[in-house]
């Protein structure tokens, strides 16, 4: 069997595959753990597969941060992995780690319309270079290449380049921010992570009140980014507050996404991925998030014909790794 998983700062995300078949094999058993329960990845392993009593021959890791000659360190939650490690820890004769944006790179060019939400449909290059930009526990990217045969992807740290405020209000966050940072990276700013730093800054600014409800439930939340993201979306009784860091952090996303676009001119499309996207369809889908991604001054005209999808499709991370294991280090 082929074990494959996304291992992210707040969830792992593991399947058991059949050996064979082309990457797409429905898992023959699926599931998601958080991390917090465990203090290995190691452990972490064995207590999913320990009622599958399945011989697994192959693993593949996505993880979340930079694998260096098998070596990576995650960066939102601190293990320390090594492939040759886990190989005798797990009993598994193969395993290798990859960064969970490669994971996902690889899974894009077998997403079907149904898997995605076209934002800008553009004029797609057959061949061009394709972006992905992923806001989870931290933002990651990625970028693919054409090799005059497949896709080949790329890793990359992008979200931890400086964050480059667009307009007056961003600025101010940089300022606020930079009292107790050394570094005002992206991530900082666009990640899971981020939003309660937006959502403290505007806060702290004043003008948009916060909800009795909200302020209440945050007080008991593990995670306040889920109940800031809940009344910033609720059309019903919305906390105004919430909404304006919603639309802080859609803002900032949009102009991220240009920059990928730009970084690799991806003429092949640019496509947001992860969780926190996908909660946001209602505000990405407004005219204000395209116009911000479009906004590159002189390169206005080549962002308005760059395609631009978020990926709908739950657990993407989990099809690129099983891609991967079937071509990708071939």
């Amino acid at each position: 069997m082929l074990l494959v998983g996304d291992i992210g700062g707040t969830w792992a995300k593991l399947a058991l595959v059949a050996p064979g078949g082309d990457g797409a094999t429905v898992p023959a058993a699926e599931a998601a753990l958080a991390t917090k329960d465990y203090s290995t990845l190691e452990e972490l392993v064995r207590a999913f597969l320990r009622p599958m009593r399945a011989a697994v021959e192959r693993a593949v890791f996505a993880v979340a941060g930079p694998v260096v000659r098998g070596s990576a360190t995650l960066t939102n939650l601190g293990w320390v992995l090594d492939e040759a490690r886990l190989r005798e820890a797990l009993g598994i004769s193969s395993v290798a780690l990859i960064n969970d944006l490669v994971a996902k790179a690889y899974a894009v060019p077998h997403l079907g319309p149904k898997s995605l939400h076209t934002l800008q449909r553009g004029v797609v290059d057959p061949g061009g270079s394709i972006a992905v930009v992923a806001p989870g526990t931290g933002l990651g990217e990625s970028f693919l290449t054409w090799d005059g045969d497949r896709y080949r992807a790329h890793a990359s740290e992008a979200g931890h380049s400086d964050f480059a405020p667009v307009d007056d209000l961003q600025v101010e966050l940089l300022r606020w921010l930079s009292r107790d940072l050394d570094h005002v990276s992206f991530e900082r700013v666009c990640s899971g992570r981020g939003v309660p730093n937006l959502y403290r800054f505007l806060e702290d600014r004043g003008g948009a009140p916060r909800s009795s409800r909200t302020a209440a439930q945050l007080q008991t939340a593990e995670d306040p980014t889920p109940v800031i993201f809940a009344a910033g979306l609720d059309e019903r009784d919305p906390c105004a507050l919430s909404v304006a860091t919603v639309q802080l952090f859609a803002a900032i996303l949009a102009a991220e996404a240009g920059n990928a676009a730009l970084r690799v001119l991806a003429t092949g499309g640019v496509y947001l991925a992860g969780g926190l996207p996908r909660r946001l369809l209602p505000i990405l889908s407004r005219p204000e998030f395209l116009e911000r991604f479009q906004r590159k001054g002189r390169l206005k005209p080549v962002l308005s014909r760059i395609p631009l999808h978020v990926v709908t499709r739950a657990n993407v991370g989990l099809l690129g790794a099983r891609h991967y294991a079937v071509q990708g280090h071939s």
